[in-house]
């Protein structure tokens, strides 16, 4: 079979070779390309005889998977795989493996980062400092018996809820099912509204589907306290972004940290969360350290071995 990954996976070049090793002591084929691309004209070019896709969270559009003929497999190098067209894949029989669990760790210490500097102002703190005239000392909050509601007790989600429990947070969630490992947290379960009545800090940990699009809603965000925090490190359609930014600069939220938004940055300037009060925005970045790049490109290729010796793991279509 013939394995093409299309884009980096932002390791070192000699990491890419070794994982690949097994691939070709298999007697496969492993073609590597270490530029990006989201022309759709060259991405078919680089994958139209593979057997094997690997990408990672560049958009993978329904005009290059409808050419796939001869495509097996497409190997995600990402949690989620919204990015690729999944409806085009299924009919062409074409399965879809993702690399979920790489970044739990780090989207959940992120999701500690962004609470903490609402908390404590410490985005704010560093500009007032390096000003001329000091405007004077910000007086924060602690997370320390704080009510953290978790929408979402996948393995981001339990993960999220670790490191709260270790600040002294109380802790509640929601989730379609409820999970044992959450409850042995202390997490008790309750409906979504009356979780975000009671919640001091919201963190949103849903996957990105038709079920979730737009599920926190204005009706739901104005259940939220004038004085609650939402932090959102998932996906951003999840969320109605312009009522949020509505509800911020009217004072009806006291904050939010977002990772994820409509849109992958950069964002035009009239996206309203630029302009909203008392935000602190990354540019989709909770997946991206070090140690995740590693797991998940160790992940990634034992899926493809996997595939290889007819095995398949962490499918997901």
């Amino acid at each position: 079979m013939k394995v093409v990954l299309l884009e980096p996976l932002r390791v070192p070049k000699e990491m890419i070779e070794m994982l690949a090793q097994p691939i070709k002591e298999l007697g496969h084929d492993f073609v590597y390309f270490d530029e990006k691309t989201t022309d759709p004209d060259e991405l078919l070019k680089r994958s139209q005889d593979a057997d094997i896709v690997m990408i990672a969270n560049n958009p993978f559009p329904k005009e290059v998977v409808e050419q796939l003929d001869q495509t097996k497999l497409i190997n995600v190098a990402f949690t989620g795989v919204d990015h690729v067209d999944r409806m085009t894949a299924k009919e062409k029989s074409i399965k879809i493996a993702n690399a979920a669990g790489y970044s739990d760790q780090s989207v959940a210490e992120l999701v500690i980062g962004l609470t903490l500097d609402l908390y404590r102002s410490i985005s704010q703190g560093d500009k007032d400092i390096r000003k001329d005239s000091f405007p004077g000392v910000i007086q924060g909050n602690e997370i320390r018996g704080k009510t953290v509601g978790i929408i979402g007790t996948g393995n981001i989600g339990l993960r999220t809820a670790e490191l709260f429990k270790a600040f002294g947070a109380n802790l509640i969630g929601y989730n379609r099912t409820e999970k044992d490992a959450a409850k042995d947290l202390g997490l008790t379960y309750l409906p979504l509204e009356e979780l975000l009545e009671k919640s001091d800090i919201v963190s949103v940990h849903l996957p990105m589907n038709d079920e979730t699009r737009n599920f926190l809603s204005r009706e739901k965000l104005v259940k939220m306290k004038p004085s609650a925090v939402l932090i959102n490190c998932a996906r951003g359609p999840i969320i109605d972004n312009q009522a949020l930014a509505e509800l911020l600069n009217e004072e009806k939220l006291a904050g939010a940290g977002i990772d994820v938004f409509d849109m992958e940055p950069p964002l035009p300037n009239d996206y309203p969360l630029l302009h909203a009060k008392n935000t602190v925005l990354t540019p989709h970045v909770a997946y991206l350290t070090d140690e995740a790049m590693v797991e998940r490109a160790e992940i990634t290729f034992d899926n493809t071995l996997a595939f290889l010796k007819g095995q398949p793991q962490n499918i997901v279509g």
